[in-house]
This record gives structure tokens, C-alpha cells and sequence, in this order.
């Protein structure tokens, strides 16, 4: 059974830095596109950022404009995990924030259906 599971959340001072780790098991995930969404109190899940699958192509990567520069996502394939590096947060970035997995026969877009899904982990910011 395929499984994603993010560690690293926790409260972070705005302007510090957070490093979020999603650990894949169950099955290779190296040629799946992987991101990172987050949901807030009251509000809709939204896209984060995505890395796509480093194979023979070169590894492709797409943020929000939210965090656009502040954010950075990698991934090790050897390892089966995905980071997400939060450089200079805001207190708007407190969220869930989930890792996903899309399947290359789900689509070639950076959002959209992804296949699986983290059970998420907590951001908070504090001003």
C-alpha cells in the first residue's frame, strides 16, 4: 500500500526557517510528479509547490507566487522522500500542509488530481 508521511512541521518564529520531509513507501515514486499543498482554518487547500520526477529529463520545479522565493522544494529518489525548505515564513503561511504524489498517467500538470495523499502536519508562524 502506497503511503506518504510528512514530518517537520512545528512553530517557527516569522523569518526563521522549517524544513518539511515527506517519506514515500509502498512503492517507487521516482518517476511521479510530487508537491506540497497546505490548507488553513477555514479556508480551501491550496497548491504550494511541485517538483517533477527526475528520470532522464531534468528535474522541474513550480511554486505559488505566495512563496515564490522562500520556499524550496527537492527530492532524493534514492531515498523515496520530498523536502520542502521554508526560508523567511509568514504568519500567512500557518497551515496543514500536505505532501502528494501524481502518477504520470494522471496528467502533466503541476496542480490538478494527485493520486496520494500525506496525512499532513502542522505549520505554525508566529509574528
Amino acid at each position: 500500500q502506497a503511503q506518504l508521511v510528512e514530518s517537520g512541521g512545528g512553530l517557527v518564529q516569522a523569518g526563521g526557517s522549517l524544513r518539511l520531509s515527506c517519506a514515500a513507501s509502498g512503492r517507487t515514486f521516482s518517476r511521479y510528479r510530487m508537491g506540497w499543498f497546505r490548507q488553513a482554518p477555514g479556508k480551501d487547500r491550496e497548491f504550494v509547490a511541485a517538483i517533477s520526477w527526475s528520470g532522464v529529463s531534468a528535474v522541474s520545479t513550480y511554486y505559488a507566487d505566495s512563496v515564490k522565493g522562500r520556499f524550496t522544494i527537492s527530492r532524493d529518489n534514492a531515498k523515496n522522500t520530498v523536502n520542502l525548505q521554508m526560508n523567511s515564513p509568514k504568519p500567512e503561511d500557518t497551515a496543514v500542509y500536505y505532501c502528494a504524489a501524481k502518477d504520470p498517467k494522471t496528467g502533466s500538470g503541476w496542480g490538478g488530481k494527485y493520486d496520494y495523499w500525506g496525512q499532513g502536519t502542522q505549520v505554525t508562524v508566529s509574528s
